[in-house]
C-alpha cells in the first residue's frame, strides 16, 4: 500500500530542464522536471554516491554532476553502464504539494 510523503510544495519544484535535491522522511530524493512532467529518483549515483539532484538534464536523462554518469528519469536505467540504475519513486500532484511512495 502506497504511503504518500510530501517532498514539496509545487512552486518550490525546479522549473522544466531543471533537477533539485530534496528530503522525505531522511531519504534523499533527486527531484527533475523533464518537459514540465515530475520525477522523484534516489538522489545518490551508484557510481561513487555523487549527488544527482546538484546535476542537470540532458535528453532525457539526469547527468551526476561528478563523472557524468547519466539515468533516464523516468526509468532509472543508466545509460552506461548499462546494468546500473537507481530507484525510481511514484509520485503525484495533490493540492498543490509534490508527494513521493518511498515505501
Amino acid at each position: 500500500m502506497a504511503r504518500w510523503l510530501r517532498l514539496c510544495s509545487v512552486v518550490d519544484a525546479p522549473q522544466p530542464g531543471k533537477v533539485m535535491e530534496a528530503q522525505a522522511e531522511g531519504v534523499a530524493v533527486c527531484l527533475a522536471n523533464l518537459n514540465g512532467e515530475l520525477s522523484a529518483l534516489d538522489n545518490q549515483c551508484p557510481h561513487r554516491g555523487g549527488p544527482l539532484g546538484q546535476g542537470w538534464i540532458e535528453g532525457e536523462a539526469v547527468v551526476c554532476p561528478w563523472h557524468s554518469w547519466s539515468f533516464n528519469v523516468k526509468t532509472g536505467q543508466a545509460e552506461y553502464p548499462e546494468q546500473e540504475r537507481v530507484a525510481v519513486f511514484p509520485l503525484k500532484v495533490e493540492n498543490g504539494a509534490v508527494l513521493i511512495d518511498i515505501s
